[in-house]
Order: structure tokens, then sequence, then C-alpha cells
């Protein structure tokens, strides 16, 4: 008995003594995971590419709070244009013969510093055609090269293009008319954006046929783009065997909308729609309107996969906006969980961030996203504040290597590849970036080494082809002796045989 209660002290201490000797866990002050899909399509975990970094609302600005903010842009000149959806506007005018005429409207776009500490103006109303004008539910913002505001006055079914004042209308788009239109249609513009050659790109409430594309004279010209629906195997047989009234009542197989729009300085559109299967929710129109996106090793610009039904990542993101960074990087904003998923210009995932929750840095409503130098900014209608998010070193680390590569500087890459893959030894297109610049350079052996631990197949195939070539070429001379040697050894024993069974023949007459 004595002997047994000694051990039981023994193991007591024992087990104080280990519990004292491991340190605490650190708690991490980011509020959200951030992950990548890897080759086999499993979540793999990262460090964080963007934390926090303060948030900007109506209140701190000092002009009472927004009211279902929806879009968000930054002008060339810094400036940050957001568009207050709801806030209830009223003006006095004078008229002519003295009286005083309140008008009432629904909207204000605000305009920000870009050190996002004070507001530089509120834009309540504007002149058209010498008459004051107010916004009915403005939801989309944007300002062109020339510095002209686009605005989306949705509930008044018109684009309001404003001078560099803000103060008057230099053009009104509505009313578009056209054959490729249904009969009655009602314009409600959603989001807005202008290319280099001033043709203006909208994105409308019950419009499937793709983007509505204005010339810079505001006639309508063609739609642009279009989400194909795909319909699966159970679907089509149900409807060939059913009948008319039944395919009435079923479901319409219809394209869906596009949910957010950026055009970048080539003139390609970036689009976003909504994908049940989380496979592509990204598009890359060139000008024809082609889709020509590349969807990387995994096949998906989409964020999460719908593949993945239990946990914190289950279902398909819900992609509300895209915006077009710098070296072909993009990014996605899924409004179901909260996250920002960045693509390079081949489609691979490079980061995810964001969640939801009531944390700073954690989202409620997320709408619309901008980008402000190297910070991100995300609009969250139902908080009513502009986050701002700036990179990490691991971040950086990547937004400059995908950089270099996407200039052709492959070997200037390797260098932050090489700090990145410290970070995260498991970053398959760290690798991946290393191999592909060991490729280029000739160090075929290298880049099989590198592309193998990036899991790229296409890459390691064309390595690999050239190793085998490299091994030919630097052993042909060795190989073509041994040939030669073994066929003048062949040769010289066949003869020494056939003279030894010759002789063997003569004896035997003997």
């Amino acid at each position: 008995m004595r002997r047994l209660l000694k051990q039981a002290a023994l193991a007591t201490a024992l087990v104080i003594a280990l519990s004292c000797a491991v340190p605490a866990l650190a708690v991490s002050d980011i509020p959200y995971d951030s992950y990548i899909y890897n080759y086999r399509g499993y979540i793999e975990f990262t460090p964080a590419p963007y934390v926090p970094d303060g948030s900007v609302s109506g209140r701190t600005l000092g002009i009472g709070d927004f009211v279902s903010p929806q879009d968000v842009c930054v002008a060339p000149n810094g400036l940050i244009y957001v568009a207050d959806t709801e806030y209830e506007t009223s003006v006095i005018e004078i008229t002519g013969d003295g009286e005083e005429r309140k008008i009432t409207g629904t909207g204000r776009i605000v305009v920000i510093s870009e050190d996002m500490t004070r507001p530089v103006m509120e834009i309540h109303s504007f002149l058209n055609d010498g008459q004051i004008d107010t916004f009915k539910k403005p939801c989309g913002v944007t300002v062109s090269d020339r510095n002209l505001l686009y605005i989306a006055d949705r509930d008044n079914n018109r684009i309001v293009i404003l001078n560099e004042e803000r103060t008057e209308a230099v053009q009104i788009v509505e009313n578009p008319t056209s054959e490729m239109l249904p009969e009655g249609y009602v314009f409600f513009p959603e989001k807005v954006e202008v290319d280099y050659a001033e043709r203006v790109y909208v994105t409308a409430k019950y419009m499937h046929q793709g983007i509505m594309v204005f010339a810079s004279e505001g006639d309508f010209m063609s739609f642009f783009g279009t989400i194909s629906v795909t319909t699966s195997f159970w679907q089509r047989l149900w409807r060939r065997f059913s009948t008319k009234a039944q395919r009435d009542r079923g479901n319409l197989f219809i394209a869906t909308e596009f949910t957010g729009i950026d055009v970048d300085p080539a003139g390609f559109v970036y689009a976003s729609c909504i994908d049940p299967a989380g496979e592509q929710a990204a598009f890359r129109l060139n000008p024809k309107g082609e889709d020509v996106i590349k969807k990387g090793e995994n096949g998906n610009v989409g964020g999460d996969l719908d593949k993945y039904p239990y946990g914190p990542y289950a279902g398909a993101s819900y992609i509300v906006d895209i915006i077009i960074r710098d070296k072909g990087i993009f990014s996605i904003l899924d409004s179901q969980r909260g996250r920002i998923f960045t693509y390079d210009s081949e489609g691979n995932m490079l980061y995810t961030f964001g969640g939801l929750g009531v944390q700073t840095g954690t989202f409620k409503a997320p709408c619309a996203m901008a980008v402000l130098g190297d910070r991100i900014l995300v609009l969250d209608a139902d908080r009513r504040e502009l986050m701002v998010f700036s990179e990490t070193d691991y971040g950086r680390l990547i937004n400059e290597a995908v950089g270099l590569r996407y200039d052709g500087n492959e070997k200037l890459a390797v260098a932050l590849w090489e700090q990145v893959l410290v970070l995260n030894e498991n970053l398959e297109l760290a690798n991946v970036g290393i191999g592909k610049a060991y490729l280029t350079e000739g160090n075929n052996k290298e880049a099989m080494k590198h592309l193998k631990l990036g899991m790229n197949r296409t890459y390691y195939s064309i390595a690999f082809k050239r190793y085998r070539n490299d091994l030919l070429k630097q052993n042909l001379g060795y190989i073509l002796t041994a040939a030669i040697a073994l066929s003048l050894g062949l040769y010289v024993w066949r003869t020494v045989k056939h003279k030894g069974e010759g002789k063997g023949d003569l004896l035997a007459d003997d």
C-alpha cells in the first residue's frame, strides 16, 4: 500500500512539473483564419496576409452615420467615394419669384480624404438643366480618368455623370432603348464602371443578358459578356418528359446577374457573379466579351467550393464584388462568410483573409471593396463602416513575388519566394515560382525538385523532358562510344567464334 502511495505521489509531481514546463499558448489578435486550397483541393492554413488597420464611419468623420452604404471607389487622385444609399436628404431651392421649394431625396455621395481623416464633401444634389436634382438610392459610384463622377442612381433609373466640381450633371443616361431589350424594360442600374474610351459598363437589376454597355454619348450599344447556365442530367431529363404546364411551373434556367464589375487599364472587364458550385465567380472579359480568365491548377476562381458539406467552410461562396489590383492580381468578396479571396493572373489562389463577427476586422454584411495603395478597403452595409486592411510581411512578399513573375523577372522573384517559404513552408505556389525560375535559367534538375513540391504537373513535365534531353546531350559521346565498342566487341567475338568452329570441323574430319 505504501508503495502504491509513493508511486501516485511521484506521478502527481511529474504531471505538475510537466505542466509548469509547457509554455502558455500565444493568443493571436487576428480575428479570422487565413488559408488557401492546395493541389488536392484541401484547406491549408497560412499566416495572415492582411490585418485590420482601423475603420472609417460617418460618425468618425463627423457627418452623421452612414445609412446602408453600398459601394466604394478610389479616384485617380486618391479621394475615396462612398455611395450612402438610404440617407434621407432635403434641399431648399429659391424659385424665381422668391419662394422656397423643398426638394427631398434618398442617398448621398460622401467624399473622403486620402488619409481617411476628414470628409472632403457631401453630394446631396446637383444641377440638372439648371434645376436642382437629387438622388434616389444611388447604389454604384466610380470616377473616370477625366475626373468625372459616375453614379448609378438606381431608383431614378439612370446614370448621373457629374462634372469635376461635382455640382452639375454633364450627362444623364436613362431609359435605354434597343431591339435587344425586352418590351417595357425598366432600367435599374446597380454598379457602374468606365474604361479608357469612356464606354460605360453597367450591371443592372433583373438584367440577365449580361453587362450593359453605353457609348460615351450615352446611347445603349450592346450586352457584354454572358454567364452560361449549366443544368444537370436529371434537370434535362425532367424537362424532356414533362408537360408544357409542368415546365411553365418549374424553375427557369436563366443566367444569373453580375454582382460586381471593374475595368483594368488595358480595357479588360473583370466581373463577378454568384456561382452555386463555387468554381467560377470571376470573369475576365476581352474586348469581344469573351471570358479569358485562367483558373489555375485547381480550376477554381470562385472562393470556397461547394464540395465541403460541413464546418466553417461548408458550401460555395456568395461573391458580391471584384477588384483589380496591380500586376494581374484580383480579389473577390464573399458576403456570406466575410472573406476576401485573392488570385494571380493565372488563376492561382494567393491568400484569403476576413470573416464574420463583431471584432475589429470582421464583418456583418460586406458589400464592396476598393484598393488604396497597398491597403484594401471593404465596405460593410450593416456595420456602416469602411474597414481598412494593411498587408503583412507575408502578404507583401507574395504580392511582390507575383509582380516580378508577372513582369517576367522570375529569377529576381526567387529570393522573395524563399522568404515566403520560411513563413509558410507548405505554400505550393512559392515552390512553383522557384521551379519556374530554375526552368527559365535552364537548371532543369532543380526545377523538377521544386515543381514536384509545388504539385505542378504541367511545368514538371516540361522540366522532366528538358532534363532528359540534357542528360542525352551530355552523355551522347559516351553512349556512342559505348555503342561502337560494344558493336566492335560483338563483331570480334563472332569472328573468333566462327574461326574456332571452323578448326573444330577440320579436326573432326581428320
